[in-house]
């Protein structure tokens, strides 16, 4: 009777290890964000003149809402009688 032990000799440096739980959250975190950076850039040339027009546009908005409208005297007066 042939006993199939021998072929077992190496298996233990064939063993992969894997990574510790904490490296592969890491890992797969890393590699979620890459590929919402590459969706996010799809079809943009310049990412960065893109990214510079939105803070433009950010500040704008915020220059608007904080200054109110020479005009506006907050609304409408009522006169009692």
């Amino acid at each position: 009777m042939g006993l199939c032990l021998p072929c077992l000799g190496g298996a233990a440096e064939d063993v992969v290890e894997t990574p510790d739980p904490e490296l592969k959250r890491r890992q797969l975190a890393e590699a979620a964000e890459k590929r919402q950076m590459e969706t996010a850039n799809r079809g943009i040339k310049n990412p960065a003149s893109v990214e510079q027009m939105k803070k433009k546009k950010e500040e704008v908005e915020k220059m608007s809402t904080n200054v109110a409208p020479a005009g506006s005297g907050g609304g409408l007066r009522w006169q009692v009688a």
